[in-house]
């Protein structure tokens, strides 16, 4: 184990319509940016930031690897620890934002509900459900 990777501190996200995105998340989620230029928007949660990228701007970071597609199936969830599922999930759908499931009782003792941002990048709200 590596004691030094304990502390997230940025997620990069590739959006190929990169207003778009950042609107979304400044809307749907009320984040303010923190930093932005032609290729980026950083937009900050309580505990960490999120760098929206232009998808064309990501080969730099990534090579020798190439950008997955938009799209494509999803290869992450971030998941967001909710009070009540229900309220925040019609809220959402109050904001424009299609539920790709939920909310529905998960076994492992969550409520969730999922939906994606305008790039593919899929959340999922998650209440903690009383044994």
């Amino acid at each position: 184990m590596i004691k030094g990777l304990r502390k997230l501190d940025v997620i990069t996200l590739f959006a190929e319509d990169l207003a778009a995105t950042k609107a979304f998340y400044a809307d749907v989620f009320g984040l303010e940016v923190v930093y932005e230029n032609q290729d980026s928007a950083v937009v900050k949660f309580d505990n960490l930031m999120i760098n929206l990228l232009d998808a064309a701007k990501a080969p730099e970071l990534l090579t020798p690897s190439t950008v997955g597609g938009a799209g494509n199936d999803p290869r992450a969830l971030f998941t967001i620890e909710v009070t009540d599922a229900n309220a925040v999930a019609a809220e959402l759908e109050q904001h424009g934002v299609r539920l790709l499931n939920g909310p529905v009782d998960r076994p492992w003792g969550r409520r969730t509900a999922a939906f994606a941002d305008p790039a593919g990048n899929v959340w999922e709200i998650a209440q903690i459900l009383e044994n």
